[in-house]
């Protein structure tokens, strides 16, 4: 499905107040509550969309590769799931109003969608998690519409006839809120071959959310989300999976942060211009 003009954050105009550009790809300018009555509020008007939820790694993939440039670019809405984005925006003069964490909308989202009367379906996850987190979730909040759960196997990228299985659950369960939790940029892909059988609904991509709603997977403390330190929690349990990417996403974040002071430093008016490639 293709965004409505209105919604579209591609090319946001030159110090649009709605958006902040960061290393050229723009992010609204949204708290998590905003992005809850958003979500809510256009599904009230019959208005479906997809939702991505930009956190470091992305931002450093995304730049290197134009498909994956071009896939996130499709969405409706992005974010930023991560304080390493807050902090850039913050350096630029451009300041986001705070941290959108896919993990987080997962239970608020859910919560709010039950005093709605709305729906959730749960997409991928480990095995059996998908199941565990539908099942917390209703024990959260009773009112919830759970419209199903489906986790595909490992490969099922590459078999039609799994995919098949997957978009007909869509079709059966017709969720007004789906969570894709698959990891990027594979939740992404599947979104963006899905959607279109549901377009009057949500397209979320969660990540590990499903194993942190259920405990198999532990949260690193409040204190630690607010202080940017939960990539350490996260590498303490699983260092050998996380090692490589966050090699790769310490130097990244720490030349973001350069950049964006850079450009705070080069702001007149608080605008700063950068070259938008979302």
């Amino acid at each position: 499905m293709t965004p409505r003009p209105e919604d579209d954050t591609s090319t946001p105009p030159p110090g649009s107040a709605d958006t902040v550009v960061l290393d050229g790809v723009s992010l609204a300018a949204m708290t998590e509550r905003g992005c809850i009555d958003r979500v809510l509020d256009d599904l009230d008007a019959g208005v479906g969309g997809w939702l991505v939820t930009v956190h470091l790694d992305m931002l450093r993939r995304v730049r290197r590769v134009d498909e994956l440039r071009e896939l996130i670019g499709a969405a409706t809405l992005r974010v930023a799931d991560g304080m390493p984005l807050v902090w850039a925006s913050r350096l630029q003069r451009t300041p986001l109003p705070g941290r959108v964490a896919g993990s987080n909308l997962v239970d608020t989202l859910s919560g709010a969608a039950a005093e709605r009367e709305r729906s959730v379906f749960l997409l991928g996850g480990n095995p059996g998690t998908a199941d565990a987190a539908a099942a917390e979730l209703r024990r959260r909040y009773p009112t919830l519409r759970v419209a199903g759960t489906h986790c595909p196997p490992i490969g099922f990228e590459q078999d039609d006839e799994q995919l098949q299985r997957i978009g007909e659950a869509i079709d059966s369960a017709q969720p007004d809120i789906v969570y894709v939790a698959l990891g990027f940029p594979k939740q992404e892909r599947l979104i963006a071959r899905l959607r279109d059988r549901r377009p009057a609904g949500w397209w979320i991509g969660v990540g590990i959310s499903f194993s942190f709603l259920c405990g198999e997977v532990t949260r690193a403390p409040g204190w630690m989300q607010r202080l940017g330190m939960e990539w350490l929690h996260r590498l303490w349990q699983e260092p050998r999976r996380l090692i490589g990417r966050y090699l790769l996403c310490l130097p990244f974040g720490a030349g973001l942060l350069v950049r964006s002071a850079l450009r705070g430093v080069g702001c007149r008016n608080r605008i700063c211009v950068s070259r938008t490639l979302l």
